[in-house]
């Protein structure tokens, strides 16, 4: 038996299926899931218990999709991304010490989010300095989406919106998304471990979250092979509207919370 309310696991059992519709059919929707793990479980065990589901439908992404990677995208924000990896765990190291509610950084999260969308609706207006390729703007989107990546699972909105800037068709996207996601949680795994063993009486990972997160297995799959069939389905323009849309609403969410 699970350790958890039916409740609890009715809400991860769809988060579970977004997470595996957003990582091969609707991108967006997957910031969905924050909100909603995060009233299961609380902030910092919400984070935890979504990594593992958040591996499984990477794997399936990347299977699908990989063929159609801008690795030149990738290997530009790298750096940058661990500079943030490196600062989200300082900053939940820090909040599991001194017992503050990992919720504080969620406005943080969502204000950075916000900032890239008006990056992005008014760089035609604003310069070279504000267009996807210019060095501020992978040094800023790198910095912030691996800070929120580590944070709470939330760079999604981020990089939505950077690869969305970039113009790339959606299969191009889904491809360039599946291996950074994967490489990125999957770097995380062991980090997770780490502030687990080092903050016992507020872990991120545990036996509970993972039974838990065996048993929505089939919850994901069956979200990866319905977003796998939505893809082709979706008009590009409207593919990147949902995207920008999801990510706004998903970062007003996190501010206002």
């Amino acid at each position: 038996m699970l350790p958890y309310e039916t409740w609890q696991i009715a809400l991860g059992a769809i988060a579970a299926f977004l997470i595996g519709i957003s990582k091969t059919g609707v991108p967006g929707i997957g910031i969905l899931v924050v909100p909603l793990l995060a009233t299961a479980f609380g902030g910092r065990a919400s984070v935890g218990a979504m990594l593992p589901m958040l591996i499984v439908g990477d794997i399936f992404a990347v299977r699908w999709y990989h063929q159609h990677t801008q690795w030149r995208r990738l290997i530009d924000l790298i750096p940058w991304v661990l500079v943030g990896m490196a600062l989200g765990a300082a900053a939940l190291w820090w909040l599991g010490e001194v017992s503050v509610q990992r919720d504080l950084l969620e406005p943080l999260i969502g204000v950075l989010v916000l900032v890239m969308l008006a990056m992005h609706l008014l760089r035609q207006r604003c310069g070279e300095r504000l267009t996807p390729h210019s060095p501020i703007a992978v040094v800023s989107t790198g910095t912030a989406a691996g800070f929120a990546t580590t944070v709470s699972n939330a760079a999604g909105p981020i990089m939505g919106i950077y690869l969305t800037s970039l113009g790339l068709p959606k299969e191009q996207f889904m491809g360039t998304s599946a291996w950074y996601y994967f490489a990125v949680n999957v770097s995380k795994l062991p980090l997770f471990i780490a502030l687990s063993w080092l903050n016992p009486a507020r872990p991120m990972i545990t036996w509970q979250s993972l039974l838990f997160n065996l048993t929505v297995v089939p919850v994901i799959v069956a979200g990866v092979y319905l977003g796998r069939w939505l893809l082709p389905r979706i008009p590009q323009r409207w593919f990147d509207s949902v995207v920008l849309l999801l990510a706004a609403v998903a970062a007003t969410e996190l501010v206002l919370r």
